[in-house]
Order: C-alpha cells, then sequence, then structure tokens
C-alpha cells in the first residue's frame, strides 16, 4: 500500500479522537463511536488540548492526500502518577492506531517506524500499555519493546506497560 507520513497537526484532532478509539479497542467495550473516548477520562488525556509542549506525532495518509489511515502519537503525561501508563516524569506514552481495514498492511509498521527514528535523542524512552491479548503487541516486540510491568486496564483486564529504551 502507497501511503506518506507527515507531523500531525491541530487541523488533525478530530482524526486522532477516532484513532484513540481504535487504540483503546473500544468497540470491543461496547463503545459506538469515538465520542466514548472524549468522555473517558482514561483516555481523553491523550488528546484534550492537542498541541501543548512536547506532544508530537505523526499521520499517515493515502498517497493522493487525501484520506488519513492512522496516527501514532507521543505525549507526556506526568499529572497523574498512578495512571497505569506512567513510567517517569521523562517518558511519553505511545498512543497508535490505524483504520481497521488497513490492519497487516505495513502502515502501523511506517507510522511506528517513523516516530521512533523522529523522538529518538529528544526523549529517553516510550512507554505503551497495551492489552494482553492484542495481536498488535507483538509488533511492539519487533521494534524492541520489553514488557516492564503488567497492569489492569480502565476495563478490568490485563494489558502489558511495554518500554522502548532510545538512545539520546
Amino acid at each position: 500500500m502507497e501511503y506518506s507520513i507527515r507531523s500531525i497537526t491541530s487541523n488533525d484532532i478530530p482524526f486522532l479522537w477516532d484513532m484513540l478509539f481504535y487504540a483503546a479497542r473500544m468497540s470491543e467495550d461496547g463503545a459506538a463511536s469515538a465520542e466514548a473516548a472524549k468522555d473517558d477520562p482514561h483516555l481523553s488525556i491523550y488528546v484534550n488540548a492537542w498541541g501543548r509542549p512536547g506532544d508530537f506525532g505523526v499521520l499517515a495518509f493515502d498517497s493522493r492526500g487525501l484520506r488519513p489511515l492512522g496516527a501514532a502519537w507521543l505525549r507526556l503525561l506526568t499529572e497523574d502518577k498512578s495512571n497505569y501508563g506512567y513510567y517517569d516524569e521523562e517518558t511519553p506514552e505511545l498512543a497508535i492506531a490505524v483504520l481497521p481495514e488497513l490492519i497487516g498492511q505495513g502502515v502501523g509498521s511506517g507510522l511506528l517506524s517513523h516516530l521512533i527514528e523522529s523522538a529518538r535523542g529528544h526523549v529517553p524512552a516510550i512507554v505503551l500499555t497495551v492489552r494482553s491479548d492484542n495481536p498488535a503487541k507483538k509488533l511492539y516486540e519487533r521494534f524492541g519493546f520489553i514488557v516492564v510491568d503488567e497492569v489492569i486496564n480502565r476495563v478490568g483486564t490485563r494489558s502489558s506497560k511495554i518500554l522502548l529504551k532510545l538512545s539520546r
């Protein structure tokens, strides 16, 4: 599949909400749309007030530049150290998703690769929580993420907190 990648802008915020819905696998929990992510205090922190210092992300779009396909973004979330994704004061959390019909077509790998290379030298590591049964966990492991903790997520199931250390 042909696609391009560019940095996320404030115009992409509505699409980030959609991607957050997919990243959090909300449809499996009975949610019908991305509106549910906006109302969930565990999730809304990943997009609310996007564009603050340290926010960074990339968006994949089709070769004509008309249709967004997926997004990967980093946000340093230090306000609530009890949040299950918190690692330390310097390590941002990753959120990533692609449109469901594009899973397995390389878009997620491309986004993750681009994001990691862009973050290298700026942050010491990247952390992510992923449901233990999520097939995407294998993708993260291929990129070098390692399990650093097991947590109970917002819906009461198990998630792995995984970390990728970056050289500065």
